[in-house]
């Protein structure tokens, strides 16, 4: 592969950093703040089960959508002004949810600020590539461990939030922060217009997007992607109920876990980049991944309460391929262009599997009356990341590979 030269960070492209940062710290605060308020919401707004169980699947089913929406809107109008329309999503979404009188407006409000947190999922690789090639492991590290903070800080926040000022104010005020977003945006997005009538913008290959499925790499990181997905969707949905039946945790302490579950994720987020530009042979930090996640089922399954917090902690590192393979789309494509249409298939695939997640675990557990298979199930599911790891071991780029 061609070196990029370094070039000074700011030397030209400062609202392209800002708008990064700002995006980045948006990414998950619609998914993480509803759950922990639904009791103050369900005071105005009768939810029953179905109900609540709907608006947790509208978070991995509108990221996969985007998946497949957004290359297909970057190539008709362009990754600048399809971003500040994510932006403006971002900030409607959550203002719908705070005026919402029932929930099909709750529902719609929802839709809204996911889908433009999905389809800034899809875009934030292919802008980090197009504006920053010669720093793509420092802006992805950095964009995961905000997003990763972006999930983190709503729930510490909510409750107290609702309880002193009310559930419209928690879920409303998260439209503000995306409003910080868009200021930078719309200036990246003044700035592409200008270079665009000087006819410094290359033209998108419309080829890309249906011959993806083709590309052995593609479907590799898609893969790896998916059952990262898969896993942790289930995790976060079902990790409580694991460790209090299978190693007597009280809720307090399954609490915890689910922090620690969730919170290892950011020192993953810086590590991976770094690792990901640096060994020549990425496959076998695929192969750590799936070590972490092996050793620490099985001490789930078979030793759950001699060191769960090991065990989870280890589970916990597994899903470092996340951030691996957000990365691996910028440095497996030779263009921004091609960065678009991997960023959509493999999201895109990913989040459809992950929505799968919490349904199969909850079915196995039903079927099975324990944890035993649903834990397998998810050893096993992890175990193909190695095909994923062989396919990647050798660094061939996505449209050398289509081209060939």
């Amino acid at each position: 592969m061609t070196a990029v030269p370094v070039r000074p960070l700011w030397a030209g492209r400062a609202a392209a950093v800002v708008g990064i940062v700002l995006l980045a710290l948006n990414l998950r605060t619609a998914v993480a703040v509803l759950s922990p308020i639904l009791s103050y919401v369900s005071g105005d707004i009768p939810l029953d089960s179905i109900g609540i169980g709907l608006l947790g699947m509208l978070a991995p089913l509108a990221f996969a959508a985007s998946g497949f929406l957004a290359p297909v809107v970057a190539r008709r109008i362009g990754l600048e002004l399809t971003t500040v329309l994510a932006c403006v999503a971002m900030i409607v979404g959550p203002v719908v949810r705070a005026v919402a009188p029932s929930y099909p407006v709750l529902v719609l409000g929802s839709v809204l600020a996911l889908a433009g947190m999905g389809f800034a999922n899809i875009l934030l690789p292919p802008i980090i590539k197009k504006y920053f090639p010669d720093r793509v492991g420092l802006l992805t590290g950095v964009y995961v461990t905000l997003m990763s903070i972006s999930a983190s800080v709503p729930p510490l926040i909510a409750a107290p939030l609702a309880e002193s000022a009310g559930w419209r104010v928690t879920i409303g005020a998260w439209g503000v922060l995306a409003v910080g977003a868009l200021v930078p945006w719309l200036i990246v997005l003044l700035q592409h217009r200008r270079s665009l009538a000087e006819g410094a913008v290359p033209v998108v290959s419309q080829a890309l997007l249906s011959r993806m499925p083709r590309s052995r790499v593609a479907r590799a990181i898609a893969l790896a992607f998916a059952m990262t997905a898969l896993n942790v969707y289930a995790l976060f949905a079902w990790l409580p109920e694991i460790v209090i039946d299978t190693a007597g945790a009280t809720p307090a302490q399954a609490g915890a876990l689910v922090a620690l579950f969730g919170i290892i994720g950011l020192p993953a987020g810086l590590l991976a980049p770094v690792l990901a530009t640096r060994v020549k042979n990425i496959g076998w930090v695929f192969a750590a991944a799936v070590g972490s996640y092996v050793v620490g089922y099985l001490g789930l399954l078979l030793a759950p309460g001699a060191a769960t917090w090991l065990w989870v902690l280890l589970v916990g590192s597994g899903p470092i391929v996340f951030p691996l393979c957000l990365v691996l789309i910028n440095l497996r494509t030779r263009s921004h262009e091609g960065s678009i249409a991997l960023s959509g298939f493999v999201q895109g695939i990913a989040y459809a599997v992950g929505a799968l997640g919490p349904l199969l675990i909850g079915l196995l557990h039903d079927l099975t009356g324990g944890w035993t298979v649903p834990l397998a199930f998810l050893l096993a599911t992890t175990l193909l990341t190695l095909v994923s790891a062989a396919m990647l071991a050798k660094p061939v780029l996505v449209e050398d590979e289509l081209a060939g």
